[in-house]
C-alpha cells in the first residue's frame, strides 16, 4: 500500500481564493485590513517567516506595520511595541514571531496583547473562547488541518481521531476544535503524549492520527492501524533540516498522508490570514 498525499497548497490557495473577495469588499468600504507583525533579534530564519508573512500581507492587499527590535531589546521594550498595535486603528490582527530570544517572557508578553488582534490565537482568553466554542480566532495549525482534511475529504465526523502531543499550539487547541459539533468535526478525540507508556495502543486504533508531539520520527509504521489517515503536525528543527515527527516509512501503511514538505505548513499560513480578515470583519460588524 502506498499511501495518497494530503497537500496543503491546493487548500491554502482555495481560502486565499475566498478571502481575495472578503478583502476586496473591506477595501470598497473603506476599510484595509491590516496584519501587525513584532520580531524581536535577528535570528534569520525567524526574520524570514516574518518577511514572507509581511510579502503575503501585501500579496492579498493589507497593510503590514512592522516593529523590529533588536536582540538586547528588554521585556519592557516589547510591551510598548505592543502596545503601539494595540492602539493603531490600522492593525486589525498582529503577530509576535516566536520564539523570542532569552530573557523575553512570551507568555508574558501575550498577555499584554489585545486579544481581538490576537492573530496566532493563543492569548488564554481566545483558548477559552475555543474551549466554549465561542466566535474568535482560533490556533493558526489546528484550524489548518481541519481544513486540510475537509478539502481532501476525510470523513471526519463520527471517527476515532489521535493526538499524539499536548501542546498548546497544536494538540489541545486541535482535539477542542475536532470534537466541536460541525460537519467537518464532531469527532471522538483522544489526546496521548510520550508521558503514556503504552500510547501507540491508542494510536493503533485511530482511524486519523494526527502526529504532534514535536519528536522526530516518533510515528512509526507500527504504530498504526492499515488504512488510517495521517497528518504530521509536529516538527523539530536541526540548524536548517526540518524533522517531522512521521517516519517516511509510515507512508507504505497509511491510507493518506501529509507529504514531509507542502502538509500542515500552508494551510497554518492560510488560516493566520483568516483569522486577519475576520478580525477585521469583526472589528466593522461584519460577523460575530
Amino acid at each position: 500500500m502506498t499511501a495518497r498525499l494530503l497537500p496543503g497548497a491546493p487548500v491554502a490557495e482555495a481560502v486565499f481564493g475566498g478571502l481575495r473577495a472578503r478583502i476586496a469588499a473591506l477595501v470598497s468600504a473603506g476599510h484595509r485590513p491590516g496584519l501587525g507583525t513584532i520580531l524581536v533579534g535577528g535570528d534569520s530564519a525567524s526574520g524570514g517567516y516574518v518577511s514572507m508573512k509581511m510579502a503575503k500581507a501585501q500579496e492579498l492587499g493589507l497593510s503590514s506595520p512592522h516593529r523590529h527590535l533588536p536582540d538586547d531589546a528588554t521585556q519592557g521594550d516589547l510591551v510598548r511595541a505592543i502596545g503601539e498595535l494595540n492602539d493603531d486603528p490600522s492593525v486589525d490582527a498582529m503577530l509576535l514571531q516566536h520564539p523570542t530570544p532569552a530573557g523575553i517572557d512570551f507568555e508574558a508578553a501575550l498577555l499584554e496583547m489585545d486579544p481581538d488582534k490576537d492573530v496566532d490565537g493563543l492569548h488564554p482568553l481566545n483558548m477559552g473562547r475555543l474551549a466554549l466554542g465561542m466566535p474568535g480566532p482560533v490556533p493558526c495549525t489546528p484550524a489548518g488541518i481541519e481544513a486540510l482534511l475537509a478539502h481532501h475529504g476525510i470523513p471526519v465526523a463520527g471517527q476515532e481521531v489521535c493526538v499524539l502531543g499536548r501542546g498548546t499550539t497544536l494538540g489541545r487547541p486541535l482535539a477542542l476544535l475536532l470534537a466541536q459539533k460541525r460537519p467537518t468535526a464532531n469527532a471522538a478525540v483522544t489526546v496521548v503524549h510520550t508521558g503514556v507508556p503504552d500510547w501507540p495502543v491508542y494510536t493503533r486504533r485511530a482511524k486519523i492520527v494526527v502526529a504532534a508531539a514535536g519528536v522526530p520520527g516518533i510515528l512509526q509504521p507500527e504504530h498504526l492501524t492499515p488504512g488510517a489517515v495521517v497528518v504530521g503536525g509536529g516538527v523539530r528543527y536541526e540548524g536548517r533540516r526540518l524533522l517531522p515527527d512521521v517516519d517516511e516509512a509510515c507512508n507504505e501503511v497509511a491510507g493518506a498522508i501529509t507529504p514531509r514538505v507542502g502538509g500542515v505548513g500552508p494551510t497554518t499560513v492560510a488560516m493566520l490570514f483568516r483569522n486577519c480578515v475576520e478580525a477585521a470583519e469583526r472589528r466593522r460588524g461584519l460577523r460575530d
